[in-house]
């Protein structure tokens, strides 16, 4: 980013933007919203937020140059946040977290006499092992009597996804991908099995709610027609039944191949030994800051680099990986590692307006180093993607890159060539080492024991 550049995923917000300054992120409060700042700010909500864990600290900054002065209210520089995530990157459980730190934050704005005024899941990022709303220009005053206004927005953008990746296919948290404001209330209705109306919050959060917002898209009406009145009773009962319907929907992970991938065959005990001290030896000798896990599988091998003292993004194509991943970060509280879901040969573009409010992955940042351990061949084999194209892309992401070649001896790729034509003549370890050699320098490598495959740490030249 340039100096002072708005960020493009903030330009809907009346209240304020944020924008970046020499790598640094700031939000500029706007003078419109300069009474629900002050009022969140002096309520004493801020801080209970914060000392909750639910809210982004922040603290406010003068000597830095507004891009949009002319509307400033205060400039305030929120504490950083690692890596920016996005819902369809995550795991069942990780959305499932991230819908009730909203509610959580609902209800206790609610205490303060305030309310939020939208509940988008950008809204929450992962920070320190933990679901933390990021938006500080979301809370307004509450008025006794006014509807909750961002009701639709949550369900659309997690209970309807909730209830189908546990209903239907964990897959289809990538609808989120197609739909950035949410999945919408009636196809989520359509996709969901009879059996979901049997479910009460189901029937009444999603089933009838798609069914009034039908009815009324094609009437004019008067918004005093439209709008009922709402109790601060009958509104905390609506936020006591949506988070009791969260948290009833469940999703178990297991039985995948990859699920399983260090329970099988691919190492010999001795092989994984060695493997592990090789990858230690690479890390300690470049001691990367930050580093994005490429086919983290359960982050296994994640771990490691976080026991040597870096930051890690794990990133797996295994819905199944992914969660047990997370499940695992919760249980032991880890606040170094993000699992996020991620197809490799399909990753996660710019969408949005101008295909710029959310970002690729290279566009979020840059990695120290990144580990893409038994990962090639898939690439290469089953996607058919040539070895220099897998190596310039890795070159975007990384300074140094720790790589492991499997090559055709193994079995793992015996398999994957069992059923399709070999028609791969470059991929050898001559080939594989003449395609990363254009983009990096090879460092070391190593053969770990008793296997064929090779472990290489290369620099980015």
């Amino acid at each position: 980013m340039m100096k002072n550049e708005i960020v493009a995923s903030s330009f809907r917000d009346p209240s304020g933007f944020v924008f970046s300054s020499q790598g640094v992120i700031y939000r500029q409060v706007s003078q419109s919203y300069k009474a629900e700042f002050d009022r969140l700010m002096e309520s004493g909500l801020y801080e209970q937020l914060v000392g909750a864990g639910l809210l982004i600290p922040h603290e406010e900054v003068s000597a830095i140059d507004s891009p949009s002065p002319d509307c400033l209210y205060k400039i305030i520089r929120p504490e950083a946040v690692k890596f920016i995530s996005y819902p369809y990157e995550w795991s069942f459980s990780q959305l499932k977290d991230a819908a009730l730190a909203t509610i959580a934050v609902q209800k206790m704005a609610l205490k303060h006499g305030m309310t939020l005024k939208d509940c988008s899941a950008y809204n929450i990022q992962y920070h320190q092992g933990r679901p933390v709303f990021i938006d500080t220009l979301s809370f307004e005053e509450y008025r006794e009597g006014d509807p909750w206004t961002p009701y639709k927005q949550f369900c659309q953008h997690f209970l309807a996804p909730l209830a189908l990746m546990s209903l239907v296919d964990v897959r289809l948290i990538r609808i989120l991908q197609l739909y950035i404001d949410g999945i919408p209330l009636d196809l989520a209705s359509s996709l969901l099995p009879y059996r979901s109306k049997f479910s009460f919050p189901l029937l009444l959060h999603i089933h009838a709610h798609a069914k009034s917002q039908t009815r009324y898209s094609d009437k004019p009406i008067e918004k005093k027609e439209f709008v009922r009145s709402v109790s601060r009773t009958a509104l905390l009962g609506l936020l006591d039944s949506l988070e009791s319907a969260v948290k009833k929907l469940s999703w178990k992970a297991a039985g995948t191949e990859w699920a399983d991938y260090y329970n099988d065959d691919s190492y010999t005990p001795a092989g994984l030994d060695h493997k592990q001290e090789l990858l230690k030896s690479y890390l300690r000798s470049l001691k990367p800051s930050v580093v994005w896990d490429m086919g983290a599988n359960n982050g296994f091998h994640s771990r490691l680099a976080v026991e040597m003292g870096s930051n890690v993004v794990a990133f797996d194509v295994d819905p199944a990986c992914v969660e047990l991943n997370y499940i695992q970060m919760r249980k032991s509280k880890e606040i170094n590692i993000l699992p996020l879901l991620l197809d490799l040969t399909n990753p996660s573009p710019g969408i949005g307006w101008g295909n710029e409010e959310r970002l690729t992955v290279p566009e979020r940042g840059c990695a120290d180093m990144v580990m893409a351990l038994a990962l090639i061949h898939h690439i290469a084999i089953s996607n058919n993607v040539p070895l220099s194209r897998a190596a310039e892309y890795f070159s975007k992401m990384c300074r140094s890159l720790i790589i492991e070649f499997v090559p055709k001896s193994d079995h793992k790729v015996q398999r994957l060539l069992a059923t399709r034509e070999d028609v791969f003549p470059e991929y050898t370890p001559e080939g594989f080492e003449t395609a990363f050699e254009r983009f990096f320098e090879i460092v070391e490598s190593n053969k770990i024991n008793e296997s064929d495959r090779v472990l290489y740490l290369m620099k980015r030249e």
